[in-house]
């Protein structure tokens, strides 16, 4: 599986952001996606997580009720719904995926990751 993500730009504290994760190569079989990301000087953490069929999600404290994760397994892209944003929250976001239907906030239980895409909040 291949991820492109795309979406990531500069905004302002408090405003919101769209990030898109495209999925292409061998998409026919169930995947379970997630977004992580990495602050300077920081190691990737966990962001959000979706099922392959969209039922189950979950989130990093840190986000929990600002963020939302999405999928659209029909267009075979992730999305990452970034609201009430924080300067903590400029980061490199990736998308990440795993040959399995259930989520996980485990890092290495993902083997394809997208490039990332940075996220800018100022304050």
């Amino acid at each position: 599986v291949q991820l492109v993500e795309s979406g990531g730009g500069l905004v302002q504290a408090g405003g919101s952001l769209r990030l898109s994760c495209a999925a292409s190569g061998r998409t026919s079989s169930s995947y379970a996606m997630g977004w992580f990301r990495q602050a300077p000087g920081k190691e990737r953490e966990f962001v959000a997580a979706i099922s392959w069929g969209g039922g189950t999600t979950r989130y990093a404290d840190s986000v929990q009720g600002r963020f939302t994760i999405s999928r659209d397994n029909a267009k075979n892209t992730g999305y990452l719904q970034m609201n009430s944003l924080k300067p903590e929250d400029t980061a490199v976001y990736y998308c990440a995926a795993r040959r399995y239907p259930s989520t996980s906030a485990v890092l290495t239980d993902f083997p394809f990751w997208g490039q990332g895409t940075q996220v800018t909040v100022s304050s």
